[in-house]
C-alpha cells in the first residue's frame, strides 16, 4: 500500500465575495474549512492544517448572520471528532503541518497532542510577532508541542512523497504541500490560493500581505495544473462538493 490522503471538513467560513478576492458580482460565500490527512505506509501520519478550534464553536441554535464574516462551527465538526468517525486515532497522528497560523488552519493543533508542529520559521515569528492583528492568536498554535522551524523546501518523509515548499504571499511564511499518489502529484495550496477562479484569473485577496509573491505563487501552481498536478484549494465550495470525505482520495 502506497501513501494515502484523506479529506476532512472543519466547518465552514462565510465571507463576502471580494474577501476571496472574487471580482463576479455581490453575494456571500460559504467556504469550506479542510484538513488533510496524509498515511506513509511505513513513517505514520501527518495532518495538513487543522482547521478551527473550540474557541469558535457555535450553539447547536445559534445563526450566523448572512452579512457577517465568520466561521460556522459546531460541535462534531472539530478535525478530532472527523477523524474518530474514520476510525483513526488522533493521539497516534506524528507531525501537523500547518500552511500558516491563522486560527482556521491551526485552531485544531490541540486535538493532536502528541504531534510535533511543522512550519515555516517565517511564519512562526511573524505569529509570534502578531504581523497579522487579530489573525494570530497564540492560544492557537504555542502550545507546548514539539516544534521544528524549517526555512524552504521540506522531505518530511525523506522519500519525496510529501514535500513542503514555500508559497509566500497570503502570509510571510505561508507553505503548501505536494503529495505523490499512486495517481499522481497533488498540491494542498491552502489559502494561497482560495480557489479555481483565483487560479484561474490570476485574483488576489487584499488581504494577502504581498501581491506580488502571491502572483508568483499563482502562475507557478498554473504551470503544475499545466502540467498534470492536481491542485486541492484552500476553501472552494465547488470542488469540496466532488471531494471524498474521510476516505481516500484516489
Amino acid at each position: 500500500m502506497g501513501i494515502e490522503l484523506f479529506a476532512f471538513g472543519c466547518g465552514w467560513f462565510q465571507a463576502p465575495k471580494p474577501f476571496f478576492g472574487c471580482d463576479d458580482g455581490t453575494g456571500v460565500i460559504m467556504a469550506p474549512v479542510p484538513a488533510y490527512l496524509i498515511r506513509h505506509p511505513t513513517h505514520g501520519m501527518a495532518v495538513f492544517d487543522t482547521g478551527v478550534g473550540h474557541r469558535f464553536r457555535l450553539a447547536a441554535d445559534a445563526v450566523l448572520p448572512p452579512e457577517q464574516i465568520g466561521f460556522d462551527f459546531r460541535e462534531g465538526d472539530e478535525l478530532a471528532a472527523r477523524l474518530r468517525a474514520a476510525d483513526i486515532d488522533p493521539a497516534a497522528v506524528r507531525w501537523v503541518i500547518n500552511s500558516h497560523l491563522h486560527p482556521d488552519h491551526c485552531g485544531g493543533n490541540a486535538f493532536l497532542p502528541n504531534a510535533t508542529v511543522v512550519i515555516q520559521r517565517r511564519e512562526l515569528e511573524a505569529a509570534r510577532r502578531n504581523e497579522d492583528g487579530y489573525m494570530y492568536d497564540p492560544v492557537d498554535f504555542d502550545l507546548g508541542q514539539p516544534l521544528i522551524g524549517i526555512d524552504g523546501e521540506h522531505d518530511l518523509f525523506g522519500d519525496g512523497t510529501l514535500m513542503l515548499f514555500p508559497t509566500y504571499g497570503h502570509t510571510p511564511g505561508h507553505q503548501s504541500a505536494r503529495v505523490k499518489l499512486a495517481s499522481g502529484d497533488v498540491v494542498l495550496t491552502a489559502d494561497c490560493c482560495y480557489m479555481a477562479h483565483n487560479l484561474d484569473h490570476l485574483c488576489i485577496p487584499a488581504i494577502n500581505k504581498d501581491r506580488e509573491a502571491s502572483l508568483d505563487v499563482l502562475r507557478r501552481l498554473r504551470v503544475m495544473r499545466d502540467n498534470g498536478t492536481r491542485i486541492l484549494f484552500g476553501h472552494d465550495p465547488d470542488q469540496w462538493k466532488r471531494m471524498p470525505h474521510g476516505r481516500p482520495i484516489t
